[in-house]
């Protein structure tokens, strides 16, 4: 009998790397390019061979974030993220890309570089979807607070004041107004939350407590019939934020989960977290950026957020449920958004998977400590 081992045919890396879309480049000492995949030539608009000539900090733009991940990963050995990173210059034009920086195993001070290219309108919609959708509503719920609140108290005042006089008929209308007035003065309070900017009062708050408080809830109501799966990194340290909120966002995600796959036969919701090294995110308008290692995500096996909804999700008053004001996951964005994290939703057929990334809780001297080593925090 012949071994599977001699018979199976053997695979040319470079044929595999040159099928990737991706543009990637091996990187040996001092950042030499020392490969490049068709992906990356067409990317930086230079052959294998011109390429293979260069230094990466010749390719790069002056002072790119880039330099410092290939240093750390080498230093480090392992893997290292940043999105949105801008590699634009005149040769180019303007590129705006998410990075990953891996190691070669024993092959010490190589490392592979990985670009998937962002448009600017991704690189809002991924990272600042929940401030945008957070200020969009402001000052309407303050404008309506006073605006449409107090006309609709002298309106149901009124019809208050008709009903006392009316007959049978004309009393179901003037109720039919009284509930209708109350329907409109409840969604405007929904709303003035979005206008409430005090500081919220934060501090260590263990995520797996808040996530465990979740789907007790969850499981006792409206997820009773849902199976859930826990996949918890127990050496997580605590996030930096309030705890009512936070069980607030993940009771409103759960919830949204289990109605997706409500009536859907085997539906599951499974929670996860996790701790994402060097995952750093740019802030806009300025040079910093923030460090959100802790990743909670909600996944559920429904049908699916359909496409064309998708890019508004955290919109306020976007919903695909009859009875839905559109307000949850804009409230959603906005206490994430308060907490300095970012969310994003992921979405296909028989998995959704909505991802909160949050700062962790940090000692003043575990603070100084990072700061002393060139870690953002």
């Amino acid at each position: 009998m012949p071994d599977l081992a001699e018979t199976r045919p053997v695979l040319d890396a470079a044929l595999v790397l040159g099928a990737i879309p991706n543009p990637i480049l091996v990187l040996g000492k001092q950042g030499a390019i020392e490969y490049a995949n068709p992906a990356a030539e067409q990317f930086f608009d230079s052959g294998l061979a011109v390429l293979c000539r260069q230094n990466i900090r010749d390719v790069v733009p002056f002072g790119s974030p880039i330099l410092e991940l290939v240093g750390q990963v080498q230093r480090d050995r392992y893997v290292v993220s940043e999105y949105d990173v801008d590699l634009g210059s005149p040769r180019i034009g303007e590129r705006l890309v998410d990075v990953q920086v891996s190691p070669v195993p024993e092959k010490l001070d190589y490392v592979i570089l990985r670009l998937d290219e962002r448009s600017m309108a991704a690189k809002i919609d991924r990272q600042l979807t929940h401030r945008g959708a957070a200020r969009s509503v402001t000052g309407m719920a303050a404008v309506l607070a006073h605006e449409v609140k107090n006309p609709l108290s002298g309106i149901r005042g009124a019809a208050q004041l008709l009903e006392a006089n009316a007959n049978a008929a004309d009393r179901e209308l003037t109720r039919l107004i009284c509930d209708e007035t109350d329907r409109i003065c409840a969604l405007v309070d929904g709303m003035e939350v979005f206008s409430d900017k005090r500081p919220i009062e934060r501090g260590p708050v263990n995520i797996h407590q808040v996530l465990e408080h979740v789907r007790k809830v969850a499981q006792a109501g409206f997820g009773k019939n849902v199976r859930f799966i826990e996949k918890y990194d127990p050496s997580l340290p605590p996030v930096f934020g309030n705890r009512d909120q936070l069980i607030q966002i993940f009771l409103n995600l759960v919830k949204n989960a289990a109605e997706a796959i409500d009536g859907e036969p085997g539906g599951e919701i499974t929670l996860t977290t996790a701790y994402r090294h060097g995952v750093r995110l740019a802030v806009r308008g300025s040079r910093d950026r923030l460090h959100l290692p802790l990743e909670v995500t909600v996944q559920d096996n429904g049908p699916g957020v359909s496409e064309d909804i998708r890019p508004y999700l955290f919109d306020p008053f976007v919903t695909t449920k009859a009875q839905g004001s559109g307000l949850g996951l804009a409230l959603v964005a906005k206490i994430i958004g308060d907490h300095g994290g970012v969310i994003e939703c992921d979405s296909r057929p028989r998995r959704t998977v909505f991802s909160a990334r949050l700062p962790v809780h940090t000692t003043p001297l575990e603070a100084v400590v990072a700061g002393d080593s060139g870690e953002q925090v």
